[in-house]
């Protein structure tokens, strides 16, 4: 039995259900039912790839793991211990970089070190490693508007990652950059996880992309959001993109979390 199978939960979900209280013209208020009743385990340094249909609750599940929403039943542990709010034992990554653009590479990578009031040294330090780790040599000083979506998303990894989060959440954080970078993109992740081996939870529309990246595939289906499966990826790591993704077993993975998917679509 592997580490990841035999270790205790790092992240529990227990009957998770969130919903929105929407007013609509004519019609006054109405309740819509994002999450219903989410369960799910993640072991500690798991990669655990999200996927489902638009509206199935990705993202208010990832509001909710990071504390940033409450759900309205159920509850989200941690290492046992309730979730009530933001910590820094999570760090978050978003499809939109959310980078202060007045920062530079360098001050972006350093804000979770000064929230956590490390000594300016040492942050020096830490953001000379990531700076490494993720490529950025020579753009220390680059503001936002002087890089690339592909550079702007490894500040964004860069700055989750250096404040050192036991957790990595992660919102489709790859969409808004073409293929190729993507492709590299999701080689990087797999290099810093392979070094660091966070807990992440990875949301991604792409079944592709989470089969590539995860040890396990969450297939949540819509209406209200909820696990209709969750598949195990036995391919062996570390994962050659090259090879890996023309294989018959990562075909026959995806073809499996895509009829999933389009049985989670059918009307029940």
């Amino acid at each position: 039995m592997d580490a990841v199978t035999a270790a205790p939960s790092k992240i529990s979900l227990r009957g998770v259900t969130h919903s929105y209280t929407l007013r609509r013209p004519h019609e006054g208020k109405h309740t819509f039912q994002a999450l219903g009743g989410v369960d799910l385990d993640v072991k500690p340094g798991e990669f655990l790839a999200v996927v489902g249909p638009s509206g199935c609750g990705k993202s208010t599940l990832l509001d909710i793991l990071a504390g940033l929403s409450i759900p309205t039943s159920g509850e989200v542990l941690i290492d046992g211990k309730k979730v009530t709010g933001p910590a820094l034992d999570r760090g978050i990554v978003l499809q939109g970089y959310a980078l202060f653009p007045w920062r530079t590479t360098r001050e972006n990578i350093e804000f979770g070190l000064e929230v956590k009031h490390v000594p300016k040294h040492l942050r020096r330090e830490i953001s000379d490693r990531f700076i490494r780790m993720v490529g950025l040599e020579g753009f220390e000083k680059r503001l936002p508007h002087e890089l690339s979506g592909g550079m702007k998303q490894r500040v964004a990894l860069a700055r989750a990652l250096a404040f050192d989060p036991e957790i990595l959440l992660m919102d489709e954080p790859f969409a808004a950059v073409d293929a190729q970078t993507r492709e590299t993109l999701q080689d990087e992740l797999l290099r810093i996880w392979e070094e660091t081996r966070k807990t992440v939870i990875f949301v991604t529309h792409s079944i592709e992309e989470a089969v590539f990246l995860a040890d396990r595939v969450a297939i949540l289906a819509a209406n209200p959001g909820r696990v209709r499966e969750v598949v195990d990826i036995d391919l062996k790591r570390p994962r050659d993109a090259a090879h890996l993704r023309t294989s018959e077993a990562f075909a026959a993975l995806r073809h499996r979390v895509w009829t999933s998917l389009q049985q989670g679509n059918r009307p029940e």
